[in-house]
């Protein structure tokens, strides 16, 4: 029921909406005019304030509110928008939208379209969104009010966010197409992608992409489009790399680009994958489109050439740099450095080094070197067995550049000096590294106990391992196993026990390896049951053998004659999906060849062919060397004959050796030395064991001036005599020989050969 105001209630609201904002609270005698913004957001506020404060049916009789909604010339239609947002609810909102369609004499429906903006606003924020938004997109058809832009795509998002795309597209495909602009296409592509409509954004996407396209994109629709498609886990099929290269140049051909991080994840993509010279061609497009690479892009294509070893194209990189004017930075100059390095050629990375930092480039600009590249340099020099190079150049860095070396350098000039060696060098720099402050860590003790074990110094190795214990270092599953290894080739399996023991104890995890080497000691040494042991606790752990590991065993069982053993491992790695190497069927084949079942051997290596694996020499002198041991020396013959014409393999020095010491042992003493003579002709090298098995037989046969020329091609070949051949030739000289074999013996004294 409509009221009347009574005068003086209207007269109150007339001072208070109309009069107030007009009084001065101050003492300026003659108070500044407001300016315009000001009157403007004094209107919008009065307007607000009656809308308030009056009750929703007496609006109309409201002369304060006609006139300023109503007035002539008209409001804005800004101002109808601000003061429908500026309403609390959603309901007041809808009142004085029906208000204004209801009351308003002009034909401008902009008048109404504002309004029904904000009530759109205040609709899509409350819990009835679902149910209203459709609701009022209904209406605003059946009243003929126009949708702005803003309210076209707050109605497309907000129906996006409610997991209702469909009416996003209704209201997209409904629109005047005056309205369909760039910001109501991206968010329309932004709802889809949302909801895991790759194809259907793409579609929307194309007009907009097209090359005299009305609607291009901007930035915000390539923010829009490069997030949603990059994000993990979101819906929807996934693009290709190459299929997101070819969006990224579309983009760019509308001056559009992904942000760094977006564009450095596809280069990265491209590079990891090996696919670099897709990722060159990418970035020559995005060059020639004006995009704003930077070093770092370049960085990822020279590491992307630096893992195939290119080092051709690695500088033709360097080049466009330049060109483009992109300066290199020290990464730039490490990754160079450091493929240089990787691929030996130390020389020219040391070359690229003194050029790119010590010396000012033509255009004025430096490289400060930096640890890492030092590191990277002596690690390089190291590993090409010039160490002392290493050392020279952290020393002059130190003192010319300031540069401190850190525990990596320390690290890598004891492991060079380590692996040629040199243990006391290596020693003497560790105990340098603490006295500079500089603190070890776990890598560097494992350097010096592998380097000790490695080198025959295993006790000291062990020694030095508890002296570091005792001085607060811990040792990690490297440690241990270099120890565990080093003790089960030396058949210490007590300490080998007491150690793997150790480790366990210590809360240090055995990964595969200390497993594995425990396994390969134990069956070196013929302890199958404790190897079984270890294996049994191998598999307890979690932990899947490898092929290495299942050869030690099938070898440690076929040596002890225990075919079905060997065969039960066989079968576990076969169910393991472990596919048997040639290792594994040389053993075998080795196995049955010496046992004498050649029949079985022979099916083995046609099995292995069918495997797709070519037998080698070491396979057929397995058979070989089976059939000499098994007295068939016709048979062991015809193989090797077959091996070097059929088979087209160069026999070893070892297959050589088997059958020369087979023909030796028979009193065949020619047709030994007729092999020896092609083994040469061959171009295979014979080593002691060939010249001993000779000296043997042409001793049994007396034969020393065969023997005497087996001397003077020995010493000519720069081959050692051992133990074996003193005794040998010692013998023979007790019951004669010649002169020139006794000058031989004397000239090498037992005593000063290796045993």
């Amino acid at each position: 029921m409509n009221t009347i105001l009574p005068l003086s209630k209207y007269s109150r609201l007339l001072r208070r909406h109309i009069l107030k904002p007009h009084r001065r609270l101050c003492t300026e005698s003659n108070p500044q005019p407001l300016t315009p913004l000001q009157d403007d957001e004094r209107k919008i506020d009065q307007a607000v304030q009656i809308l308030l404060e009056t009750p929703h049916p007496e609006w109309s009789s409201s002369q304060p509110l006609q006139s300023l909604l109503f007035s002539s010339p008209p409001l804005p239609p800004c101002f109808i928008l601000k003061i429908t947002r500026g309403l609390p609810s959603y309901c007041r909102a809808l009142n004085f939208f029906e208000h204004l369609r209801q009351n308003s004499a002009s034909p401008d429906t902009q008048f109404l379209s504002h309004s029904f903006q904000a009530l759109l606003e205040q609709a899509g924020r409350g819990p009835d969104a679902a149910s209203r938004l459709p609701e009022l997109y209904r209406a605003s058809k059946e009243w003929e009010v126009p949708l702005t832009v803003d309210a076209a795509a707050l109605l497309i998002r907000y129906f996006g966010r409610l997991e209702m795309v469909d009416n996003s597209i209704l209201v997209f495909d409904e629109l005047d197409p005056s309205l369909k602009n760039t910001h109501v296409r991206s968010v329309l592509i932004d709802s889809l992608l949302r909801d895991g409509r790759v194809d259907l954004a793409l579609n929307v996407l194309d007009e907009m992409l097209q090359p005299l396209s009305e609607v291009p994109p901007n930035d915000i629709t390539g923010d829009i489009v490069f997030y949603a498609l990059t994000k993990a886990g979101r819906k929807g099929r996934s693009l290709s790399d190459e299929e997101l290269v070819q969006l990224v140049l579309q983009f760019g051909k509308h001056s559009v680009f992904p942000k760094t991080k977006w564009l450095t994840r596809l280069i990265s993509s491209l590079c990891r994958r090996g696919q670099i010279f897709q990722a060159w061609d990418f970035m020559h497009e995005l060059l020639r489109l004006g995009a704003p690479l930077e070093s770092f892009h370049f960085n990822l294509l020279l590491s992307g050439l630096g893992r195939q070893g290119d080092l051709k194209r690695m500088n033709a990189v360097l080049a466009e740099m330049k060109e483009y004017g992109i300066q290199p930075n020290a990464f730039t100059l490490g990754i160079l450095i450091n493929q240089l390095c990787k691929l030996r050629r130390v020389d020219d990375a040391m070359e690229v080094f003194n050029k790119t930092v010590e010396a000012k480039q033509s255009d004025g600009v430096s490289i400060e070197v930096d640890i890492v590249i030092m590191n990277t340099l002596i690690d390089g020099l190291c590993k090409v067995g010039r160490q002392e190079e290493g050392l020279h150049l952290m020393e002059r860095k130190k003192s010319s550049k300031g540069i401190v070396p850190d525990t990596v350098t320390y690290n890598c000039l004891i492991n060079g000096f380590c692996k040629v060696g040199e243990i006391e060098r290596g020693i003497e720099l560790f105990e340098r590294m603490k006295e500079e402050g500089v603190s070890p860590n776990v890598i560097t003790v494992n350097i010096l106990i592998d380097g000790m074990c490695r080198h025959g110094r295993t006790d000291s190795a062990l020694e030095f391992f508890r002296d570091m214990q005792g001085k607060g270092v811990k040792g990690n599953s490297v440690t241990y196993t270099a120890l565990v290894t080093a003790f089960s080739k030396a058949h210490n399996f007590g300490k080998v026990v007491d150690l793997f023991d150790e480790m366990v104890r210590s809360g240090c995890s055995a990964d595969p390896t200390v497993y594995c080497s425990l396994i390969s000691g134990f069956c070196r040494a013929g302890r199958m049951d404790d190897a079984g042991k270890v294996y049994s606790n191998l598999k307890a752990a979690g932990f899947h053998p490898d092929i290495g590991c299942y050869n030690a065993l099938i070898s440690g069982f076929c040596k002890m004659r225990k075919i079905d053993k060997a065969n039960e491992i066989i079968k576990e790695m076969e169910e393991a999906g472990v596919k048997p190497n040639i290792v594994t069927f040389n053993t075998v084949i080795a196995c049955l060849s010496e046992a004498g079942n050649f029949t079985l051997a022979h099916r083995v290596m046609k099995q292995m062919k069918k495997e797709g694996l070519t037998p080698k020499a070491t396979t057929f002198g397995a058979l070989i060397h089976g059939y000499c041991l098994n007295g068939k020396l016709d048979k062991a013959r015809k193989l090797f004959d077959d091996m070097s014409t059929s088979a087209k393999i160069l026999p070893s020095t070892a297959t050589y050796n088997i059958l020369i010491e087979s023909l030796c042992k028979v009193n065949d003493v020619q047709a030994a030395l007729s092999l020896m003579d092609d083994m040469k002709a061959k171009g295979v090298k014979p080593n002691t064991t060939t010249y001993n098995a000779m000296f043997k037989g042409l001793k049994e046969n007396n034969l020393s001036d065969d023997a005497v020329l087996l001397v003077d091609g020995m010493i000519d070949s720069g081959c050692r005599p051992d133990n074996q051949t003193m005794e040998i030739l010692t013998g023979w000289l007790s019951a004669g020989g010649s002169e020139k074999l006794r000058s031989f013996v004397q000239g090498n004294k037992v005593s000063s050969l290796t045993a």
